[in-house]
């Protein structure tokens, strides 16, 4: 991890601070870096595997972690990026034939869990990996061990899903990080050290990055071990969080959960990332955090912050339809299918030219999404941008609908059903359709359960071809461990017909 040196510094200035709180269960930054010394002790000890066929250079031991939200995930996060290790996060919530696959191409030195009954316990072993488990390790670790070195190099391998169900894993280097830390500390107002809340899973990069810029700035971090919302809002309301980083489909579990109550006034900043924020989205923060500065940013996990825009309590309100302006350092352009600049004003692909770029991918690069070329990186986006900079996100271009012979992105549709007073949140998808080549399907939640309303509320928002012809309503949404909504299996639902949505009639 990048930023061993400040982790060293609070923990000799500040040894009784809490570093991280996990469902009230605090770790201070003394404990933190002691703990994470002796656990890196014991990696260094071990001996090497000679299993592994990836190539890292410079990585002596690689740590795989399949923790959740443990307590131990910190320090053992902390021992495991220290240098010459490196740190693979994988999500204990993924099917298990996904994390086998992970685990035979990776061949980790050790695995880290939070118990037996973790199913990638039994994955490891029967691989013939050494499995610890946190809580229960076989070394002491109040025992001294050695200081935690850092320098440049390969320390932290990520997942993203892709065009298929085989995750894609990215690597990541310490130089990129520290500079994205750099710039985040100004951006975010972070050297007071507010102290923060961020529900999502560590094994995402959103929770990931909250906990790490966290750390950098001497800050506590606060989370859970399983999302539940009314326990993130007694949170909040009891424990003076000072700022919120938070998916939009959690911050919207948040305000269901206090409704009636009194109004969140301890929050200075509101954090949003993963999917665009709507108006209705904005102005139900707005009531629920009335003293918050609200922000997103637009980004991903192979590229980094890409734009950061404020939504409400700037000097300037940026535009709700926006994701913002270019972050520091980052040079945005809007190019066509031969990577040409097509300027403003004008849809094309996304590219992104900065110093926050990841490596690239140890296996699953299909060429479908993230790729570097001369002209920058892309993850696929879609978007277009304006004369003062502002980018517009149309949607990914995998995600397409041709209906009619027309191109339709879902995220326009969504974004405009998403401003129709008594829906909550939006997904849209095509269907195969014999005469439209694909019909333009629609499932909401909220109180709107009037077809034709929300039919004759798009009318005056997107083109008559780009206008849902099936409506469907859901009571609960499926989730990710990532906190976003399982489109997959919404979309499977209505193909299904398994009563996990409702047709809407006219």
């Amino acid at each position: 991890m990048p930023i061993h040196a400040e982790l060293r510094r609070h923990a000799m200035g500040r040894p009784d601070k809490p570093a991280v709180v996990i469902d009230g269960d605090p770790l201070s930054y003394g404990e933190l870096h002691a703990r994470s010394q002796a656990i890196y002790r014991f990696f260094q000890d071990l001996p090497g595997t000679n299993r592994r066929t990836i190539d890292l250079p410079g990585v002596e031991k690689l740590v795989a972690l399949s923790l959740g939200n443990h307590l131990g995930f910190a320090q053992y996060f902390v021992a495991a990026t220290a240098l010459p290790n490196a740190c693979a996060v994988i999500d204990p919530m993924m099917p298990s034939e996904r994390i086998e696959r992970i685990l035979e191409r990776l061949a980790p030195d050790v695995l880290v869990v939070d118990d037996e009954a973790n199913p990638s316990a039994e994955i490891g072993r029967r691989l013939g990996i050494l499995v610890i488990i946190a809580g229960a390790e076989p070394f002491d670790l109040t025992a001294l061990g050695e200081d935690l070195p850092d320098a440049d190099g390969i320390f932290l391998i990520g997942f993203t899903s892709g065009t298929t169900a085989e995750p894609k894993a990215y690597y990541r280097s310490r130089e990129q990080w520290r500079r994205s830390l750099d710039r985040g500390r100004l951006v975010f107002e972070l050297q007071n050290a507010p102290s923060t809340l961020c529900p999502g899973a560590l094994a995402h990069g959103l929770a990931l990055y909250a906990l790490v810029e966290a750390f950098d700035a001497g800050a506590t971090f606060h989370s859970l071990r399983k999302w539940d919302a009314g326990a993130v809002a007694r949170t909040l309301a009891s424990e003076e969080i000072e700022r919120l980083v938070a998916v939009p489909t959690h911050i919207a579990g948040i305000a269901r959960a206090w409704a009636g109550e009194p109004a969140l006034d301890c929050l200075r900043d509101v954090l949003t990332a993963g999917a665009k924020l709507n108006l209705n989205e904005v102005e139900s923060m707005r009531r629920l955090f009335p003293k918050a500065r609200i922000r997103e940013y637009y980004g991903a996990s192979e590229i980094g912050f890409m734009t950061i825009s404020t939504l409400a309590g700037g000097e300037t309100d940026f535009p709700i339809d926006r994701v913002g302006q270019a972050y520091p350092g980052v040079e945005i352009t809007i190019r066509d299918p031969e990577e040409n600049n097509v300027g403003v004003n004008v849809p094309g692909t996304i590219f992104v030219n900065s110093d926050l770029i990841a490596d690239g991918y140890l296996w699953g690069d299909d060429g479908q999404a993230f790729r570097v070329t001369p002209a920058g990186a892309t993850v696929g986006d879609l978007g277009e941008i304006d004369a003062n900079g502002m980018l517009r996100v149309i949607g990914r271009a995998g995600g397409m609908m041709i209906s009619g012979g027309n191109n339709v992105y879902p995220a326009e549709v969504e974004s405009a059903l998403k401003t129709c007073p008594g829906v909550e949140e939006a997904v849209v998808f095509g269907l195969p359709d014999a005469y439209y080549g694909q019909r333009i399907v629609a499932v909401v939640s909220g109180e709107a359960i009037d077809a034709k309303i929300l039919a004759e509320h798009c009318v005056g928002k997107l083109a008559r071809f780009k206008i849902p012809r099936q409506f469907y309503r859901i009571g609960a949404w499926p989730m990710t461990s990532s906190g976003k909504i399982a489109r997959g299996q919404v979309q499977a639902s209505v193909i299904s017909g398994d009563g996990l949505v409702l047709r809407l009639s006219a």
